[in-house]
């Protein structure tokens, strides 16, 4: 391999994406160069040709480090270990990333967001080739199009990484994945490498937070606004107020939380962090069911939607009365028991109740959107009573949190082998329950056969996707503290009288 390429081609893309200028070649070059611990180069005039070569370039040049023994294993955290520092060279400066922030805000918001987030695919802290790799479609149902993914862009780790891991002393820096400590930081096994990363820095009613992009965007513009403070998650009255001010401040984004309790809530609870972006959900666009009225909240458009879960949405021009509403609302819930619902409030001095807001403007009007979450166990249901039940956990086991509350299922990246396995025994004949991959599908896909009696070799795998949509709303419905018969609707029915009193 001609090192000398790919070094060219690297700083060729540098240019083209304006992560550098012309006049930083020279420095950008021989920075890489002492990474690769190199003392010597000759100028090829090799160019990149686009963004897509961006991969190729970085696995030929990581390639040649694990050659030289630059790096010492030749696993995915080590290799993204390197190709971050790799990328960071060319990634600009904090300082430098926030001023043109501010200075395109001025202009336009939508202008400073659009400039962040081609930064961040750019500078490959967003792995664009990777995020390709995702499988993503969607199923109709009776609430909506709803959208599948198969996360893939999340890299497992290498078993011998994990082994090693076992010798690494403890740190407790950064204190989680979510710290503004992280911009920047070089990574171990243990811990993502973070050099490329950038932080916008934001007030969020009066306090210092943070402003990023998910590192693995399950949708369009990802994004993560998070507490300067490492301090746990809680959804009282002033989250409603920061979603709000974020959405006055980004109005052509979304923002919401996920609840504050485990199995309801999101996988670090121990970091305030909301996660919004420029994406319009299916439960954006469910429909009102039931309209209500509150004394004192004329001026507040109350309803009950259409949809899987239990979601009351407040809509108005005053957002003063929007956070009162939820408050209102978060406080009754928060005690409120229906035992013929299976609704406990608390259960040995453990609380159960949480509330998952989310936020978005819809026909010119502020909205915040509350799902009624529980998340009491039973022996019969020890993952959680409102959550997908073990009939389903063939297809999802995992918690339902904010992004799938609202209509988009992201599905453990073992299901495409399996899905594909499943497959194939279906048109071959294969007995499922020998095979590890579709032991746990087996049951599901006799019945996915008996309802599709035309399924053959060329229609097999939009008939599984389609099925494994139903599934993901099946999934929804459990979720769902309030169930969608005639018992759900009036439980839900007294659940409101109590607000309306």
């Amino acid at each position: 391999m001609d090192i000398n390429k790919q070094i060219d081609r690297l700083i060729s893309y540098g240019v083209i994406t304006g992560l550098i200028e012309e006049s930083d070649k020279f420095y950008v070059r021989n920075r890489i160069l002492a990474l690769l611990k190199l003392d010597s180069y000759e100028e090829t005039g090799k160019k990149c040709n686009g963004i897509d070569e961006l991969d190729e370039i970085l696995d030929s040049i990581t390639d040649y480090a694990v050659e030289k023994g630059i790096v010492e294993n030749d696993s995915i955290i080590y290799r993204d270990i390197f190709d971050t520092a790799i990328m960071d060279v060319l990634t600009p400066y904090p300082s430098t990333v926030i001023n043109k922030f501010e200075s395109l805000y001025k202009l336009s918001p939508k202008e400073a967001t659009d400039y962040f987030y081609k930064l961040s695919c750019d500078s490959n802290y967003i792995r664009r080739g990777r995020i390709k790799k995702d499988l993503k479609w969607t199923v109709d149902s009776e609430y909506g199009e709803m959208e599948i993914t198969i996360n893939r862009s999340k890299p497992e780790k290498d078993p011998k990484a994990i082994a090693e891991a076992k010798f690494i002393k403890d740190s407790s820096y950064p204190q989680c994945q979510l710290c503004i400590e992280n911009e920047g930081y070089e990574g171990r096994v243990d811990h993502p490498a973070r050099q490329n990363h950038r932080i916008i820095p934001l007030e969020v009613c009066g306090q210092k937070w943070g402003f990023q992009y998910s590192p693995y965007v399950y949708y369009n513009e990802h994004c993560i606004l998070l507490n300067s403070e490492h301090v746990p998650m809680v959804i009282d009255r002033s989250v409603f107020s920061k979603l709000l001010d974020f959405i006055k401040k980004f109005n052509h984004y979304m923002i919401g939380s996920n609840a504050d309790l485990p199995i309801v809530g999101g996988s670090i609870l121990s970091h305030e962090h909301f996660q919004g972006g420029n994406h319009i959900f299916a439960m954006h666009k469910a429909e009102s069911e039931q309209f209500y009225k509150i004394s004192g909240f004329e001026d507040v458009e109350i309803s009950t939607l259409k949809w899987p879960m239990s979601v009351i949405r407040l809509k108005s021009e005053n957002t003063d009365k929007i956070i009162e509403l939820s408050d209102k609302i978060l406080t009754i819930w928060r005690d409120y028991t229906d035992e013929d619902s299976f609704i406990f409030a608390e259960t040995d001095g453990e609380k159960h109740n949480a509330i998952t807001p989310i936020a978005s403007i819809i026909d010119g009007k502020y909205v915040m959107d509350l799902v009624l979450r529980n998340n009491i166990t039973t022996e019969e249901h020890p993952l959680g009573v409102f959550h997908p039940h073990k009939e389903l956990h063939h297809i999802k086991k995992e918690n339902i949190g904010l992004i799938e509350v609202m209509g988009l299922a992201v599905l453990p990246s073992r299901l495409v082998d399996e899905l594909d396995a499943v497959a194939d025994a279906i048109i071959k004949g294969y007995d499922m329950s020998k095979d590890e991959k579709t032991a746990s599908h087996k049951e599901w896909a006799e019945e996915v056969v008996k309802n599709h009696p035309e399924i053959n070799a060329d229609n097999i795998d939009e008939i599984l996707k389609e099925e494994v949509g139903k599934v993901f709303v099946n999934v929804l419905e459990h979720a769902g503290v309030y169930k969608r018969d005639e018992k759900g609707r009036c439980a839900f029915e007294k659940f409101i009288n109590q607000i309306q009193r």
